[in-house]
């Protein structure tokens, strides 16, 4: 590690910190000059080569991410307008499929009505090594396309278990306050609460990392990831 990641990395403690701490310590922790994100790295008590422990959502932070998001929607007809009204950057079907194979990438997320499925599945190869895949269990598979376009520009983003049964999230930027992370954090954990799988067994949030782009993690007590309740 470099001299200025050893130096941050003494401003933490051999100890768990609460999800506040660990919230307003990582932003501190960061010493580049650009506006990095803030990231979690969660280790879950799954297998994911069984696909009954299988953990994907999608999940609408409070206060978004901070990060522009171009968005791809595959849609045709009445849906094509509904996209582009609602802000989508890019839409269409045999246009775009083409420019894709042609190696074009230029977008984050990419969102399909179910009728363009079976033209989108062409590109599963492409797409689907890169997280971009639409995916009903995400919402991103919809005829709803307004709706889900907006939530995307508001901060709705997705989350996959990794083969090593860890899920990564960018809850924000640097330049967000401690509590608007901290918020974001909850909303994470809240949605994987509720993405357990019956087949798990044992302890299911094993591990908790918060970090920025640039710098050290804190390890984060597990006890902590509730809203934490206040007397009337």
């Amino acid at each position: 590690m470099g001299k200025k990641y050893n130096a941050e990395a003494k401003k933490v403690e051999e100890r768990m910190y609460s999800l506040k701490e660990g919230c307003a310590l990582a932003k501190d922790l960061h010493y580049a000059k650009f506006d990095g994100s803030i990231d979690l790295a969660i280790r879950l008590g799954v297998d994911p080569k069984h696909s009954d422990q299988m953990v994907r959502s999608s999940v609408l932070l409070p206060h978004g991410t901070g990060k522009k998001v171009r968005i791809l929607v595959f849609a045709k007809g009445e849906k094509e307008k509904e996209a582009l009204d609602a802000g989508a950057d890019y839409v269409g079907v045999d246009d775009i499929l083409e420019k894709i194979n042609s190696g074009w990438l230029e977008f984050d997320r990419v969102i399909a009505t179910p009728d363009l499925m079976g033209v989108v599945g062409r590109l599963g190869r492409v797409l689907g090594p890169r997280g971009l895949m639409p995916n009903p269990k995400t919402g991103s598979v919809t005829f709803d396309i307004a709706k889900t376009v907006g939530e995307i520009k508001k901060g709705k983003v997705e989350y996959r278990v990794e083969k090593a049964g860890i899920v990564h999230v960018s809850i924000g930027r640097v330049s967000f306050t401690a509590d608007q992370l901290y918020e974001n954090a909850l909303a994470v954990f809240d949605s994987l609460v509720r993405q357990k799988p019956a087949a798990a067994k044992g302890t299911y949030i094993r591990r908790v990392v918060i970090s920025p782009t640039m710098g050290p993690g804190v390890t984060i007590d597990e006890s902590t990831l509730r809203p934490v309740k206040t007397a009337a």
